[in-house]
């Protein structure tokens, strides 16, 4: 096999970015006990933020972007892992302060490795991704603070997303009633297919919030953040909780106490980069067993590596629905 193979690089001259696709050598790779060839990977925001430097989720330079991926495992000094094995990785700091998943070979640590479940292929996993597996912490989140589909309508933000669009998915294979936040109108059947039962236009939560507004829904999932998170959380009913896992709209949150003193709710932060492995596994375990692999099909493109740069500056512009899968092996 040769010791060469393909990857993205990100490079920076003062402030300036760049990103091309190099060859590499696997003595150019970064430490750890794990050697993966990578089969493929995928586009979330955050990758989109990295591609274009936007935001510094990249913290070293040169860096090979890409916070997931999936593969087979190459070579391993790692006791819980052998050659042959299936692994994806998600977050640590891949694709940010490690050599991430845009390169036909990864090294990483073998403690950041989660085992493929049989009920995935690589690029069933790929499409699920970050966003994906994000989806599930909040949909987990939001049982664990006792929502239950009695209790009323679930509302997930940037519901076209591929945060947002594996979330209505979920929550509606669990019976939840979805309504799904959007401002892209031509897309409804799009949602609806997945399971939404309402569809909302993105202005009506993206303006001005007030500190409480009409009790409208038992829960929601929101990856938007700013302005339309006050105005969920103004409009939770009593008792219910939100999981915030994202920051489209903005990192502020203007609202006040008044939805948590005066209706008891809750708002659940949802990190994935450095999730205990516990919580990560539970999450994928789930993931097999509650996605239907038919809408999780029927929301994702594959492109290659040549077509990431153009994927990431997409998703930035709000031009992606659901979720991409970057295909490395031939």
């Amino acid at each position: 096999m040769s010791d060469k193979f393909r990857a993205l690089l990100i490079e920076k001259t003062g402030d300036t970015q760049s990103v091309a696709e190099r060859q590499l050598s696997r003595s150019e790779l970064m430490d750890g006990d794990v050697t993966i060839l990578v089969s493929h990977s995928t586009v979330n925001y955050k990758d989109g933020l990295a591609l274009t430097g936007r935001s510094p989720v990249v913290r070293r330079f040169p860096m090979i972007p890409g916070i997931d991926l999936a593969g087979t495992v190459e070579s391993s000094s790692h006791p819980g892992f052998q050659p042959g094995d299936r692994v994806l990785v998600n977050g640590f700091g891949l694709g940010e302060t490690h050599y991430g998943g845009y390169s036909e070979v990864a090294r990483v640590k073998g403690d950041w490795l989660v085992r493929l479940p049989d009920a995935f292929t690589p690029a069933q996993a790929m499409a699920i991704g970050t966003a994906g597996y994000t989806a599930m912490l909040a949909l987990l989140a939001l049982e664990d603070a006792g929502i239950r589909p009695q209790m009323g309508p679930v509302l997930v933000t940037g519901a076209t997303g591929g945060v947002g669009s594996v979330a209505v998915s979920l929550l509606a294979g669990r019976g939840f009633e979805v309504h799904a936040v959007t401002g892209k109108s031509q897309e409804a059947a799009y949602l609806e297919a997945l399971g939404a039962r309402v569809i909302l236009p993105r202005a009506e939560l993206s303006g001005a919030p007030r500190p409480l507004a009409k009790e409208r829904w038992a829960a929601a999932i929101d990856s938007v953040g700013s302005s339309t998170l006050a105005n969920v959380l103004a409009s939770i009913r009593y008792g219910g909780a939100v999981a915030a896992c994202g920051l489209a709209q903005g990192m502020d949150l203007p609202t006040s106490v008044a939805p948590f003193i005066l209706r008891g709710i809750s708002l659940h932060g949802i990190e994935s980069v450095h999730m205990a492995m516990e919580r990560r596994q539970l999450a994928w375990n789930r993931l097999a067993q509650d996605l239907d692999r038919a809408k999780l099909d029927a929301m994702t493109r594959s492109i290659g590596l040549s077509e990431v740069v153009a994927a990431g500056n997409e998703i930035l512009a709000g031009q992606v629905r659901g979720r991409i899968v970057v295909q490395l092996a031939a």
